[in-house]
Parts: C-alpha cells; structure tokens; sequence
C-alpha cells in the first residue's frame, strides 16, 4: 500500500488492540493494525507520524550501510562461535531457569538468520550462535526472554512483568540488540 508518494508500506492486521509502526531492516515498512481499525484511520495514522517513520527510515538505512561494511563470518568463525555458545549458554540457562521458576528441556545451538531464540511448548530452548559476538547482558536478556516464556507462551503484560521481574535491564539490553542486531545477523554468509 502507498502511504506518501515515495513510502510503500504493508499492513498486518490481528487481534492486537492497538496500530503500531515498525522500520524494518533494509528500509520496509510494516503497520500492525487490529482488525476493526478503518484503512482511512490507518492512513491518518501513518501521515500523523510522517516525520519519525522518515527520520527512522534514515537511521535503519545508515545501519545497513554500516552492516555491509561488516566482515562476513566463515564457516570455521560460525563453528567456533556455536562451540563457544555450547559452553556459554547452557550455564547461563541453568542459573535463570530457578530465578524464573522452570525448568527446561533440550538447549540447541543454531546460526540462524532471523531468530535470537525460541521455546517450544514442550520446553526447548534454541539459541543463536551470533548472541556470543554480543555484550553478555545481551545474551542474558534472551536466555530470560525464552525462560520466561516457560509461563507464559506469549507477549503479554504478565510475560513482560515476569521478565522485567528477573532482569531489570531488559529493555536496555533488548534495545541494543534491536539496533545493532541486524549488524550482527548480516554477519552470516
């Protein structure tokens, strides 16, 4: 959907209660909207918040440029980052897992291209090797992340309180992770 004359954009509808708009890596721009909302108060919206998504827009597309200029990892980089993670975070796992108050099944390591980490239903944590070439709070900010969704399979108010409740500094850590993770992830052959 054209938003200005030089904007495309794509809307997302579900059953979430308000419209939010998201810069995307690579300059894309996505608006989660709930079902109800009109696409003439979507527009009105995005027009209300011109200036940000374009000054938002300027910095995702600096960091990208940025990212480019990254060197790529080797397979050999790739493999001792997933050996390293394999003795990292399974310790790390180990003393959150009480503090949140669950336990936890299989650890995987992967290389992934999109992902820091998943829980499974039945209690699997999968973790990206990348998360070894970021500050340590990065990393436990993610291992608390997974845990917490031990409780609470979901984004919600009380899945944020319980990870707040565990580490405090999540939003900080999340937020670097959120501006300099593309860097990272663009790292992967």
């Amino acid at each position: 959907m054209k938003f200005f004359d030089d904007i495309e954009g794509t809307i997302i509808r579900s059953r979430r209660k308000t419209v939010s708009i998201e810069i995307r890596p690579g300059g894309a721009l996505v608006v989660r909207a709930p079902i109800g909302v009109s696409e003439t108060e979507i527009r009105r919206i995005v027009r209300d918040r011109e200036t940000w998504i374009r000054n938002h827009m300027q910095k995702v597309k600096a960091r990208d440029q940025e990212a480019e200029q990254l060197p790529k990892l080797t397979n050999a980089e790739l493999h001792e980052l997933a050996d390293k993670a394999l003795k990292i975070i399974p310790q790390r796992v180990a003393y959150y897992a009480p503090k949140v108050g669950v336990t936890y099944g299989r650890i995987t390591i992967r290389n992934q291209k999109t992902r820091w980490g998943s829980c499974s239903a039945s209690g699997n944590l999968n973790f990206n090797c990348l998360l070894m070439l970021a500050p340590p709070e990065v990393l436990d900010s993610v291992v608390v992340h997974e845990l917490c969704h031990r409780k609470e399979m979901n984004h919600s108010k009380a899945f944020y309180a319980e990870v707040l409740r565990v580490f405090p500094e999540y939003y900080k850590w999340h937020g670097w992770l959120k501006e300099h993770g593309n860097a990272l992830l663009r790292r992967m052959l």
